[in-house]
């Protein structure tokens, strides 16, 4: 009977090797595979450099915590100086999740609106990102800057809603296959010195494949108040998830609100569910929605009014709970382009 116990525990014992050798050998390959893919950059349309830990670690002086960038992704990330310029480090700790962003972003640095990737480092248990600055920082919840709670102009918040809605369209429409970032939110969202928007964060993002219109997922995963109602029912990943997202921003840079807050029962309260913005007869006042600050901008100007009643239309047919409803984002940037030019500067 020992012998019998002995030899069924050695088959046990030699399939879990041979299971920890294919491990070591998919992060060997997979390695080479990215270090090739970086290495074959050309260094003019995507220069991306493999940095050492040893750098990173001097950078963040060893990741203190007085280096991290408050109000971003729950990623940790990290301002640092690499190369006599500052830079931003961000950790991942999950290995898929880290490639998926390093590849997506390195895709997507040529486009102005995209956080630029600059490299990576490999030699964490999860790979780390190396991306350009953004001086002015991260957007809070309800769309106002991370630092010191500054409140933006209304052709500002403006100009950052077509411009993201720019990067969008480029990652739905620019690749072979769709790409669905899947978590915008201002957390995912950076402002440079001159409040240009910078998308960041695609370690969640999916591939449409060939012949296909979604991808089938297990379970929803998302923000709280972004989440799409239908994918969250279906679970089917396609565009209209960022289409939803990209609603919900528009409505948090209109009305100043947090996308979803606790009400007094401790229960999750969602901005698309305001009842200010569910009028099934006649049209929304714009003035009871709007953030003071923009009424007060804008004043009694019947163009820009008008200018916030077509935003905030735009952002309605943006949360539409059935995604067929809702217009592909290349059509929402050309709208939100014209909503722009309908006041002359």
């Amino acid at each position: 009977m020992a012998f019998k116990s002995l030899f069924s525990i050695i088959p046990r014992v030699k399939r879990k090797e041979e299971k920890e050798e294919r491990k070591r050998s998919f992060l060997k390959n997979g390695s080479i595979l990215l270090k090739d893919l970086i290495a074959s950059c050309d260094g003019k349309s995507h220069p991306i450099r493999c940095y050492s830990a040893a750098e990173l670690i001097r950078a963040t002086n060893n990741f203190d915590h007085s280096c991290i960038i408050d109000g971003v992704s729950y990623n940790d990330m990290y301002k640092g100086i690499l190369d006599d310029r500052t830079v931003i480090i961000k950790k991942h700790y999950y290995v898929n999740e880290a490639i998926r962003d390093i590849i997506i972003s390195m895709q997507m640095s040529t486009h102005k609106n995209s956080l630029k990737l600059l490299g990576c480092c490999l030699e964490f248990d999860g790979p780390a990102l190396v991306l350009e600055n953004a001086g002015k920082g991260g957007l809070n919840s309800h769309g106002s800057l991370v630092v010191d709670n500054e409140l933006l102009p209304w052709k500002t918040r403006l100009r950052i809603a077509k411009q993201l809605a720019s990067a969008l369209t480029y990652l739905h429409t620019a690749f072979p296959r769709p790409i669905v970032h899947k978590k915008v939110s201002p957390c995912c969202i950076l402002l440079d010195d001159d409040y240009v928007p910078k998308l960041f964060d695609f370690s969640m993002s999916i591939t449409i494949p060939p012949d296909q219109l979604y991808v089938q997922e297990n379970f929803a995963t998302g923000r709280t108040g972004y989440l799409d109602p239908t994918y969250v029912k279906s679970r089917q990943s396609s565009e209209k998830i960022d289409v939803y997202c990209f609603g919900v921003i528009l409505l948090v840079l209109l009305m100043r609100r947090e996308s979803a807050y606790w009400n007094e029962a401790n229960e999750w309260e969602y901005l698309t569910r305001d009842p200010k913005l569910n009028v099934s007869d006649g049209q929304i006042q714009i003035e009871t929605i709007a953030d003071p600050k923009i009424l007060e901008e804008v004043g009694g100007d019947e163009q820009a009014q008008q200018q916030l009643q077509d935003f905030l239309a735009l952002a309605l047919l943006c949360i539409q709970d059935q995604s067929e409803a809702r217009p592909d984002m290349i059509d929402v940037a050309k709208q939100l382009v014209r909503i722009e030019k309908s006041i002359l500067p």
